[in-house]
């Protein structure tokens, strides 16, 4: 998730589950060309199974993206075809491209023919006034000839004028009988949904139609949800731990960010939701700020 989520997010959540698949925020093609490169591939190895999601509308710039990506150790690369921003929107990707099927198809045709390990799309079932469901299918058909190897469909269409990315979150209605159905007519490419999913519990009753399930900003903001992932779909024996034991872990990860000059707010701001419902959240939140601020004095001293 853009501007949200980064690398201490992610090692904070496999803290709380080792099986589930962890996805980066979206970055640029263009990003990783002429940015940091290192800087904006970089993560923790407890992280696997990890996925670079990218976005832009070069195959050939994707394509370079895609090996750097299996060079530095990643176990997927997605390509955004669902973020509805001006920002993405300036750059003619993301949702722009449900547009452009036969360039998406290319795009993926073209990362499967360089890299070795997974390709996956992430989607909407439509855009704008195109929401037929001829349309979605023939779109998907495109990416499977293409070879992709996994869809995650957004139950939801999305506006590229009228709505901001907040609103297209919420304000298009869910049709997830309409995934159910591609689901239905692509037997064999892997499926997963997303959109609108806040509990373990919904995300078992889509597994009854879909292969898997993305949560996206309800597992941000109540981290705490996810405890029980490995227990009821990975590992039967698998534990739950507890939340004091997830901060226990976040500690020695702490220190050697701090020792490397990250500033602990960088880390503990993603831990914030740890304690969400619970009777002592507000104490838990005014204590992370609290020891975030302690930690700089420290440093003046």
């Amino acid at each position: 998730m853009m501007d949200l989520t980064d690398r201490h997010c992610r090692f904070f959540l496999r803290q709380i589950s080792k099986h589930m698949q962890l996805y980066t925020e979206m970055i640029t093609a263009k990003a990783l060309i002429h940015g940091d490169t290192a800087r904006l591939l970089a993560y923790h190895q407890e992280e696997h199974p990890l996925c670079l999601q990218l976005g832009g509308s070069n195959p050939e710039e994707l394509s370079k993206c895609a090996r750097w990506a299996e060079e530095a150790g990643y176990d997927e690369v997605n390509l955004n075809v669902g973020c509805p921003s001006d920002r993405v929107q300036a750059g003619e990707f993301g949702l722009c491209l449900m547009k452009k099927p036969a360039l998406v198809a290319e795009i993926v045709n073209q990362m499967k023919a360089t890299v070795h390990i997974p390709i996956s799309v992430k989607t909407r079932i439509g855009y704008d006034e195109v929401e037929s469901y001829e349309y979605l299918r023939a779109f998907i058909s495109q990416l499977v000839t293409a070879g992709v190897d996994q869809v995650t469909i957004h139950a939801r269409k999305g506006w590229l004028h009228g709505l901001s990315p907040k609103e297209n979150r919420t304000i298009p209605p869910l049709q997830y009988d309409v995934v159910y159905r591609l689901k239905k007519d692509f037997p064999n490419l892997p499926m997963a949904i997303n959109g609108g999913i806040e509990t373990l519990a919904a995300a078992k009753a889509h597994l009854d139609h879909v292969d898997g399930v993305m949560i996206g900003r309800a597992a941000y903001y109540d981290a705490y949800i996810l405890s029980s992932v490995d227990q009821q779909f990975y590992d039967s024996t698998a534990t739950i731990p507890s939340r004091e034991e997830v901060t226990e872990r976040m500690i020695p990860y702490c220190a050697q960010q701090i020792k490397k000059g990250t500033p602990l707010r960088a880390i503990t701001r993603h831990m914030l939701g740890l304690y969400h419902g619970e009777p002592n959240a507000k104490a838990w939140r005014r204590q992370m700020a609290n020891t975030t601020l302690q930690i700089q004095d420290l440093k003046k001293t």
